[in-house]
């Protein structure tokens, strides 16, 4: 009993400091972040329009 009460709160400690040591992202960070995922996925959105394209021509 003593032991797994001990397993316990070795790991409840052990998660609090993994969580603890995080690296926080300050507002224009985030922003930059989201940012930078939209424009990537415009990029994508582009790239299939092309090939789309690029099949209807060779398709005619």
């Amino acid at each position: 009993m003593r032991k797994s009460i001990l397993m316990f709160l070795f790991s409840l400690m052990t998660v609090g400091i993994a969580l603890s040591c995080r690296e926080e992202k300050s507002a224009g960070e985030k922003i930059e972040d989201g940012v930078e995922e939209v424009g990537d996925g415009i990029e994508e959105g582009a790239e299939e329009v092309e090939e789309a394209a690029e099949d209807v021509v060779d398709d005619h």
